[in-house]
């Protein structure tokens, strides 16, 4: 048998049961018989198939739900049992079958009401009918109901009420409200007449009880109340109320009180009209209760809602509309403003804002005609928050979304342009941003008030561009490669560090292309919003807001700024921009038409089919992107009618404001010189070659203008830009093809435009820039003339160079000079990604060449050794003199070159890209997009990433290296570093003395055999000398962080461990290890040593003669570490440090400990002085006699004498006082020892 469903089991369950039924062939316990109009009472077995129910099966369902596709359309076809008739109309078979709404209503038949009685409503006197409640008591009525409804009950009592009053020709009193006459029962039971009136029960009501006397029983309660409260005294009801409300909920009280007030006011008469006969007496006054969870005052947690604690400027009358009840809470708003609370604290406070987007200050006390009070929180401060902004964005009224994204732009744009400084906490961008802000503006956009639509877009643009950009960008387009610019968009590298640093690199780069494609748009925004907005199809909607709604100038310029700043994000970005369907389209034919109505000056209601600069810059702007999109640009829209059209016209005659008219020529010559920086637009250039020549000789005339128009001075600058572009391309030979090209045919097109055809245009230009430079003297007239001047060599640079390719000349090289040298030095570790050439350049044909060296020749290896004479450290190998260590490495510049160029080249792709762009080769330049700029092309010690790149091999080598590679390239780079460090000390001051000290380092944790190389040793030798001059010294910091290092510590700490396996006492190691012990540097490096390495103390043997720093370096000031100070006496005493074994460090201990032990500093803890004093008696008791001396007897540091210090022959008498402080068993051993 079956078992009946569980509580808990689920639809897969209950089908299964069903299954199971099923197989079971069981018959069920109940049939389902189902009415049918069309079947009558028909046994189910006997129902035609079409009426049984289906059966689901749970084999059947699938594993997936279907494809929500469109079904196949379907055609009607007659039922095989029904064949149509064919003399039957359609229209009737439809009509006489139709079930819907609007066959039943259009048969409505008016009913005749002629001889109804029409009943005139009874006047209540109040300005609406009583309500009817389905709570009241309906009494005597409810056997003969039968089946009504209680709606038809109400009414039918209702009308039963009405005819009685007709009859009886009376009306009720106004208010009044009828009740029902006291049965005999209650006129035999009047209350005597005594203090108290209460003629029924407020809260006993009997609903509950089902028996019929449920009335009377709720009446006897009541009488009995009644009783026993009238035998009561006064005094005893006011006791007895006291403790009953001590002991009931406050909330319980307040309610029984609202709704005893509430029930008085429905049904209790005037009581004018009360009947004499019952007696009254007054209650007593009720007094406030306060509740037991708080300690506030009484007046503050009254529960009395008719004492109303407001203060409202109107009193309410219950004679008003809706006044009859009055709500308090609701009119909080009428109030005055609450006192403005003055901040006591410096805890942090909301941001407010004012309608302009200025920070309020928290205790600003404005006057409320202003706007900025409102309902909220903190009603008393003027001004709107954040939060309350984003609420009014949702307004059902536009003109408040409108307000709040015209706040919230204001505020944008004044924290980009740092006007809160530190009053906020935080970015405000970023809080925006994540709050959904960028979001908010894109559905913002898609509202259908213009207003609305206008404010979303002026909010976009003040979010996405930023104050300045765009007139830096311009401003330097006539620069050196000006026109080449980064694109505007964050680096991979904070795109990979958000939530993928558990994922492998390769993994990474695999899953790159399909992550970016299925990110929803809120992923993509936070951590690039132009590719989160392009995700909301943005484009489309403002190709919408230009052609459709056609709105004004100020949201034209806003939607052109946006789409410019779009443009330059990336070339993916400008491509979608350029295929967006009708957006380009629409932009020329609206805002750059051939012809248009001439406008006057002043402001103009509409941009539509008038020409607009910013258009223009956008097709600028798409076309730098790169030269395909340049080309489809200039192929289609009828685009070189339309540059013909505002080139060939002086801006003066082009029917337009004269600012206009500068910036829209402006910019179409500088469409044409992008265009032209592809080698692109020749043709152009023969058509309008009379309109380019005479606007040449104009030249003088406008530079002669005092004092220079800004704009003009910017289109002279861009025409001239131009023609830099054309003269460049005249001399552009294409690429020779090559099977790898995929850029072999297009490139292989040559230039339309010939030398010829430029050559005469330097006789013109030459003059202009004669004449700019006589006002080099005005700084006033200089800085107005702009990028005119620049410009001006800039073609005749490019005009030289392509000469130069015309004629078979042999440039002569010119003179070196030092300076040269330094400049080209200083550029190239200023190289961004883009200038690849330049850095090639550099290595290959300056940086290395013995030309700029003219120390070489002019005494510079002599002035070298003389300097290192003057020094009492230096050495007398003539093979270690700095002179003939700088004058081999001269001789092998040419192999340092080859070193550097193998480690410091850029890849071969970018390389020939920004060969093509900086050596004029127009047909090979695909794009001025730049790369993205994460570094420099080259590091600030780029002269030791030889070395640094040797040194990661060797760790990820455990066998080694080459011994060849290896002794090569340490020799190349310690030379080259050795030439800067004497010659050219500027080109390392990037690089601290801490960090060239660390990459000295490196040259000892290579292998175990480069340091004792003989080459190698002179090299380090004479950079750990020129790194230990009185005036680098104080410079060398090892507690800061150091460029290229996660942790010197760390280095060092691996230092000693290479130095105790490898070293074999070697000096030059041993300095090395020493000089970071100096007493200035940290703790932990001199911890290390005695701490964790005190095996090196045995091989650590550097004579103090050779130690590259003075020894007070160490012993100076005294050391002040506990632990340090105990590890040092523990070393002495024990005999792991001893003066034949290293000299240095034992001075050092010495001179520390006897510093200690000596100190009489009142301030020291009771934990130093009794060590101070433990260690006194165990120096005074040890055994050892000549540490004994050393320790009690020690006075100087002196590295000239064999133990490195000066000893007392007496102790002075302060220290002999101090000696007898100790006990007396203690000074009796020592003395018997002695």
């Amino acid at each position: 048998m079956l078992s009946r469903p569980k509580p808990g089991e689920s639809e897969v369950d209950l089908l299964r049961f069903q299954s199971q039924f099923l197989e079971a062939g069981a018959a069920p316990a109940v049939q389902l018989v189902k009415g049918s109009r069309r079947h009558g009472d028909v046994h189910p077995d006997q129902l035609p198939p079409q009426d049984r129910r289906d059966v689901v099966m749970l084999d059947n369902l699938p594993d997936v739900p279907p494809a929500l596709v469109p079904a196949p359309a379907k055609r009607a076809r007659p039922s095989p049992g029904h064949a149509l008739p064919h003399d039957e109309d359609p229209e009737e078979r439809l009509s006489r079958h139709d079930q819907h709404i609007t066959a039943v209503l259009s048969k409505i038949i008016e009913r005749d009401t002629s001889s109804v009685t029409v009943t005139l409503p009874v006047s209540s006197g109040v300005p609406f009918p009583a309500v009817f409640h389905r709570s009241k008591e309906r009494q005597g009525k409810l056997g003969a109901s039968g089946k009504r409804s209680i709606f038809a009950q109400e009414i039918a009592a209702r009308r039963a009420a009405e005819n009685r009053v007709s009859a009886a020709g009376e009306d009720p009193p106004e208010g009044a409200v009828p009740s029902e006459t006291p049965s005999s029962r209650d006129e035999g039971s009047q209350f005597p007449r005594g203090s108290h009136d209460f003629h029924r029960s407020n809260l006993v009501t009997g609903k509950g009880l089902r028996s019929q006397a449920a009335e009377q029983e709720v009446q006897t309660i009541h009488e009995e109340n009644v009783a026993r409260l009238q035998a009561m005294a006064p005094e005893e009801i006011l006791k007895e109320q006291q403790q009953l409300l001590a002991q009931l909920d406050p909330s319980l009280v307040a309610f029984l009180r609202s709704h005893s007030h509430a029930l008085e006011q429905a049904g209790t008469k005037d009581p004018k009209e009360q009947s004499p006969e019952r007696p009254t007496v007054p209650i007593a006054k009720e007094e406030p209760i306060m509740s037991a969870s708080t300690s506030e005052p009484m007046e503050e947690d009254k529960l009395e809602p008719r004492a109303p604690a407001l203060k409202l400027p109107v009193t309410p009358h219950k004679e008003w509309l809706h006044m009859d009840t009055v709500e308090l809470e609701k009119l909080h708003w009428t109030q005055d403003l609450p006192p403005l609370r003055r901040q006591q604290t410096q805890e942090r406070m909301q941001a407010r804002f004012s309608l302009q987007g200025e920070l309020l200050a928290p205790d600003v006390d404005l006057p409320t005609h202003l706007g900025l009070h409102h309902h909220g929180e903190e009603a008393e401060r003027a001004g709107y928050s954040l939060q309350e902004l984003f609420h009014l964005t949702r307004s059902q009224v536009s003109q408040q979304r409108a307000l709040a994204l015209q706040v919230l732009s204001q505020i944008i744009g004044r924290a980009q342009a740092g006007e809160f400084g530190d009053c906020l906490v935080g970015s405000i961008l970023r809080l925006l941003l994540d709050a959904g802000f960028l979001f908010l503006l894109r559905f913002s956009l898609d509202d259908r008030v213009d207003g609305v639509i206008a404010a979303a877009v002026r909010a976009l643009r003040t979010l996405l561009v930023a104050p300045g950009d765009e007139e830096l960008l311009d401003s330097t387009f006539s620069w050196y490669h000006g026109a080449s610019v980064f694109p505007l968009m964050p680096s991979q590298e904070d795109k990979d560090d958000e939530g993928e640093d558990e994922e492998p690199t390769t993994k990474k780069v695999k899953k790159k292309a399909p992550e970016e494609e299925s990110r929803p748009p809120p992923d993509l925004a936070r951590h690039d919003v132009i590719k989160g907005l392009l995700a909301t199809n943005l484009l489309p909607r403002l190709r919408y807001v230009l052609e459709v709604t056609c709105p004004g100038p100020s949201v034209v310029l806003d939607i052109l700024a946006v789409l410019i700043r779009l443009a330059r994000h990336s070339l993916e970005s400008a491509t979608r921009v350029l295929e967006c369907p009708r957006l380009i389209e629409t932009i020329v034919q609206e805002f750059l038409p051939t012809s248009w109505s001439p406008m006057g000056v002043g402001p103009t209601s509409s941009l539509h089919k008038v020409p607009c600069a910013a258009a223009m810059k956008l097709l600028r702007v798409l076309a730098s992107a790169g030269k395909n999109i340049a080309a489809r640009l200039f192929s289609s829209f009828d685009f070189r009618s339309r540059l013909s059209r505002f080139i060939a016209e002086a801006p003066q005659e082009l029917a337009l404001p004269a600012e206009e008219a500068e910036m829209l020529s402006t910019e179409a010559f500088r469409l044409w010189a992008v265009v032209a920086s592809y080698g692109q637009g020749g043709d152009l250039y023969r058509e309008l070659y009379p309109v380019l020549m005479r606007t040449l000789q104009t030249l003088p005339t406008e530079l002669s203008t005092h004092p220079p128009k800004p704009l003009s001075m910017q289109r002279i600058a861009s025409l001239l830009t131009l023609l830099t572009q054309l003269t460049l391309a005249a001399s552009s030979t294409h690429p020779e093809p090559s099977s790898d090209s995929a850029e072999a045919c297009v490139s292989a097109i040559p230039s339309s435009v010939t030398w010829a055809q430029v050559s005469g245009l330097q006789p013109l230009i030459e003059p202009c820039l004669k004449q700019t430079l006589k006002f080099l003297p005005r700084p006033d007239v200089w800085n107005a003339l702009g990028p005119v001047p620049s410009a001006c060599l800039l073609f005749l640079g490019a005009y030289y160079q392509s000469w130069s390719q015309q004629a078979t000349l042999q440039p002569q090289p010119a003179t070196s000079t030092a300076l040269h040298h330094t400049i080209a030095l200083a550029l190239l570790s200023r190289l961004l990604p883009g200038s690849e050439y330049l850095a090639q350049e550099l290595l290959l044909s300056c940086v290395f060449r013995l030309e700029f060296l003219p120390e070489n020749a002019s005494g510079g290896p002599e002035a070298a050794d003389f300097s290192d004479g003057l020094s009492l450290r230096n050495s007398g190998d003539p093979q270690c003199k700095r002179g003939a260590l700088l004058v081999q490495a001269c001789q092998d510049l040419p192999s340092i070159r080859s070193c550097y160029l193998a480690h410091c080249s850029p890849a071969r792709a970018s390389l020939l890209t920004s060969q093509a762009l900086y050596r004029g080769e127009l047909l090979r330049v695909s794009s001025l997009l730049l790369p993205v700029p994460k570094e420099p092309l080259l590091p600030t010690d780029w002269p030791f990433q030889p070395l640094i790149h040797l040194y990661h091999r060797a760790s990820d080598a455990p066998s080694g290296l080459p011994a060849a590679d290896t002794v090569g390239i340490a020799m190349r780079v310690l030379q080259w570093v050795l030439v800067l460090e004497s010659w050219r000390p500027e080109a390392l001051c990037a690089v601290p003395p801490g960090a060239r000290l660390a990459r000295l380092m490196c040259v000892f944790l290579v292998d175990s055999e480069l340091f004792r190389e003989t080459p190698v040793q002179h090299l380090v030798v004479a950079l750990l000398v020129w790194l230990c001059r009185p005036q680098v010294l104080p410079n060398l910091n090892l507690d800061c962080p150091l460029p290229g290092l996660t942790s010197f510590p760390d280095l060092y700490a691996s230092f000693l461990d290479h130095f105790e396996a490898v070293s074999f006492g070697d000096h030059l190691f041993g300095a090395l290890v020493l000089l970071p012990l100096q007493r200035r540097f940290s703790v932990t490096l001199r911890l290390s040593l005695f701490g964790e390495h005190v095996g090196v103390l045995r091989a650590l043997g550097l004579p103090l003669t050779q130690l590259p720093v003075p020894l007070e370096c160490f012993t100076e000031p005294a050391e002040d570490s506990l632990p340090l100070l105990q590890l040092y006496f523990r070393a002495l005493v024990t005999g792991a440090l001893r003066p034949h074994w290293c000299p240095v460090l034992y001075a050092v201990s010495v001179a520390h400990v006897n510093s200690f032990i000596f100190s009489q500093d009142p301030k020291s803890s009771d934990e130093v002085k009794a060590s101070r004093r433990n260690m006194l008696q165990k120096t005074w008791l040890l055994a050892d006699e000549g540490l004994r001396q050393h320790l009690l007897h020690y006075k100087l540091p002196n590295s000239s004498l064999p133990e490195g210090f000066e000893l007392y022959s007496q102790l002075p008498r302060l220290r002999q006082q101090y000696l007898q402080t100790l006990p007396t068993e203690v000074l009796q051993n020592g003395g018997l020892k002695t």
